[in-house]
């Protein structure tokens, strides 16, 4: 079996390296678009999802209904929603344009715009909550699935003299820098820019090739938004008039921690929709990188809103990974199909 790994991995490697170099060609090439793409037609949009219309015909609102999304990564999860809301594609555009998604999230505590001059001022609303043992612990951050950190982030931690100092207030200042590095390098970089995160004896985990699966095996953007693609896998290039885009700072409560994200976001609208395409390229614990889809169409006196979401974790793997990946996606789908109608309610209510 050795011999087999090494080959595949081989070939993995290949094939990455492949995919890099096609990058940097279409980077080069400057074959990106100067106007907005089309928004897919519905029955195009559903065939492509593997949805049976028959079943969107009866949707009421507020209703979901789970579809499968290809999972392409040892450690991908991914799964997809679609609701029916009582509100136009514009409407629910905007909320999410002006709110964040975030917004509609419980477990969110902390939703902060990153603007594209940011200095390490920009991060001064993060901190380690009081009274908790997080800021501690990070300090004594040894290589692990504790905290996601490089190996020079780790050295940066270890460097740190915390005694006779206040432990939150001196983390909270070491864990700023870092965030406002990691945006820094994504922000000039893209995905080449993610550092992976070190996990001892010599593994990590590289969110960036996660990612750039991730972008890769997404047949909506492929086949329906190709300009849009070729911008997502070559950030940073320049965007075309009407994509939006914005970076936030996200602090939520995962697995009982505070956990805070960096998120890279854009959206494309046109008078028949929009599409929302959302990175965390930089997770502060529990999970690697997460990217997410959201399709605004409209239907009946509504919208449809697709939800596509995949989130990479190294919780999966290893031993009883049969069993811990169908679990890992049923709470996923609760988590998006629980975001999805808190949306609903509150442009219902807006």
């Amino acid at each position: 079996m050795s011999g087999l790994s090494s080959i595949v991995t081989h070939m993995l490697s290949q094939k990455f390296q492949f995919w890099c170099r096609t990058i940097l060609v279409l980077s080069l090439s400057g074959a990106f678009p100067t106007h907005a793409e089309n928004i897919p037609d519905l029955q195009s949009l559903i065939h492509q999802f593997g949805i049976q219309y028959q079943s969107l015909a009866g949707l009421e609102q507020d209703k979901t209904i789970f579809f499968n999304v290809a999972e392409n990564h040892e450690k991908e999860l991914a799964a997809g929603v679609v609701i029916y809301m009582i509100v136009t594609p514009d409407k629910v555009i905007e909320f999410i344009k002006n709110n964040g998604m975030a917004s509609v999230e419980v477990e969110v505590t902390l939703q902060d715009f990153i603007p594209l001059n940011a200095t390490l001022e920009t991060f001064n609303r993060f901190n380690f909550e009081g009274g908790s043992r997080e800021a501690t612990n990070f300090l004594a951050a040894k290589s692990g699935n504790q905290f996601n950190l490089s190996a020079q982030e780790l050295q940066t931690v270890r460097s740190i003299n915390p005694i006779n100092a206040s432990p939150i207030p001196l983390a909270s200042q070491v864990y700023r820098e870092i965030l406002w590095q990691r945006w820094q390098d994504y922000h000039k970089k893209g995905l080449k820019g993610i550092a992976a995160y070190d996990r001892s004896a010599g593994k990590t985990a590289d969110p960036a090739k996660e990612l750039l699966v991730a972008s890769l095996n997404n047949k909506i953007l492929v086949n329906y938004f190709p300009d849009l693609y070729k911008i997502w896998l070559n950030y940073p290039v320049a965007l075309p008039a009407g994509v939006d885009e914005h970076f936030f700072l996200i602090n939520r409560q995962v697995e009982s921690r505070p956990t805070v994200d960096l998120v890279h976001r854009i959206i494309l609208t046109a008078d028949t929709g929009g599409i929302i395409l959302s990175r965390q390229f930089y997770v502060g614990h529990s999970y690697n990188s997460n990217q997410l889809m959201l399709i605004c169409l409209p239907f009946r006196n509504g919208s449809l809103v697709f939800y596509v979401n995949q989130t990479f974790t190294d919780q999966i793997t290893g031993f009883g990974s049969s069993i811990k990946r169908p679990v890992g996606r049923e709470q996923m789908r609760r988590r998006m199909d629980s975001h999805l109608k808190n949306l609903s309610r509150v442009l219902t209510d807006h």
